[in-house]
């Protein structure tokens, strides 16, 4: 039976052990008793996870290229600085994969296997500590397919991506020094990163404030100035080692991200403004920063829509995890009645393994 499939067998076992075992705990997060699976039911959730990212087929995404990429490096350490003088751009990437092929050795499953536990336990032991339904918040990562597009495609910027989500707690605690030491850090993974700093302040404070309007009103005006905006970034990006992304996705007939995607990804921000009366009522720290992050990931999504799928299309990433993984899940709790809820959970279970289903079989042919 194929691994996609596998995967989602996967999950239903995780809810059912989720129903049937004592996993549940009573903790505090930010001075808030709430309820959470234990730390160890989370990673066991996650392993098969990494296990299938490790097996994956290399003929998926850029799995080969890494493999190549992985073959070429230095396997002893007195080599590391000639060979990172030669490299252009995210030398830490190199860096990171280099010290990984002086311990595994040539054996790039074992490569696969540390970055794949680095991105997947900060992944599960962040929507643990966050999410109010980390069986869902798992459901969603796998079922929006971000889970087959990062952590089996998108490599080194998922790796930056990690980095930074299990750097919440500093995020939400505004410990901006140490925060931006981690972003920094990711950035030499993955130079994307760096638009990370502006977006911590951005997303600071309650839900739909005014910074958030005035993101909106900024992304609007690109929207609407698409030509001028492009034309702009590529003048912003001269001289960067993205000098020619506006060029390539011009060359490349780049149409933009799926408006169905879109769509997707836009649902937590849609109930977030149904719902806002009972999300500024609760004065979450948690909630209002996903909310806010999944106002910035929607924003991302339209303009992908109207430039590139390829490249901007790819920065909502940043943002998206916390809409889909801790915002959506709450809402669905907290603004809806208990029946309603759980019509609406069912349907949107029935939506997202719809959407599972178009992006792996029609868009991508893997089952």
């Amino acid at each position: 039976m194929s691994q996609y499939i596998l995967i989602l067998i996967w999950l239903a076992v995780v809810f059912f052990l989720s129903r049937t075992l004592h996993v549940q705990r009573n903790e505090y997060v930010l001075g808030e008793q709430v309820t959470r699976v234990s730390v160890g039911f989370a990673i066991f959730a996650m392993i098969p996870l990494i296990y299938w990212t490790i097996t994956r087929p290399l003929s998926f995404g850029d799995s080969d290229a890494y493999v190549r990429m992985f073959a070429a490096l230095p396997n002893t350490l007195s080599e590391l600085p000639s060979y990172i003088a030669g490299v252009n751009k995210d030398k830490g990437f190199s860096v990171l994969s280099i010290l990984i092929k002086c311990v595994v050795g040539e054996r790039y499953e074992l490569f696969f296997a540390v970055i794949a536990l680095i991105q997947g336990l900060s992944v599960a032991l962040v929507f643990r500590k966050y999410s109010s339904n980390f069986v869902l918040a798992l459901f969603l990562f796998v079922t929006t397919t971000d889970y087959l597009s990062w952590m089996h495609n998108g490599v080194r910027q998922f790796t930056a991506v990690a980095l930074i989500f299990a750097a919440t707690e500093l995020m939400l605690n505004k410990k901006y020094v140490s925060l931006i030491a981690v972003i920094l850090l990711a950035s030499t993974i993955h130079g994307s990163a760096l638009l990370m700093i502006p977006i911590v302040f951005i997303v600071q404070g309650r839900a739909w404030n005014r910074k958030t309007f005035l993101a909106i009103i900024a992304f609007a005006v690109a929207i609407m100035f698409v030509d001028q905006f492009t034309d702009l970034l590529d003048t912003l990006l001269t001289d960067t080692q993205y000098a020619n992304v506006v060029s390539d996705w011009q060359a490349g007939n780049d149409d933009g991200t799926n408006p169905l995607r879109v769509l997707v990804y836009s649902i937590p921000t849609i109930l977030s403004i149904i719902g806002i009366k009972f999300i500024k009522h609760e004065k979450d720290p948690v909630i209002d920063l996903a909310c806010n992050m999944g106002v910035l990931a929607t924003l991302f999504y339209c303009l992908s829509a109207v430039t590139s799928g390829i490249f901007i299309g790819r920065l909502p990433i940043f943002c998206s995890m916390y809409a889909t993984g801790i915002l959506l899940p709450w809402e669905l709790d907290n603004i809806f009645t208990e029946q309603s809820s759980r019509l609406l959970k069912l349907g949107m279970i029935v939506c997202f393994l719809a959407f599972y289903y178009y992006q792996v079989h029609l868009a991508w042919g893997l089952i």
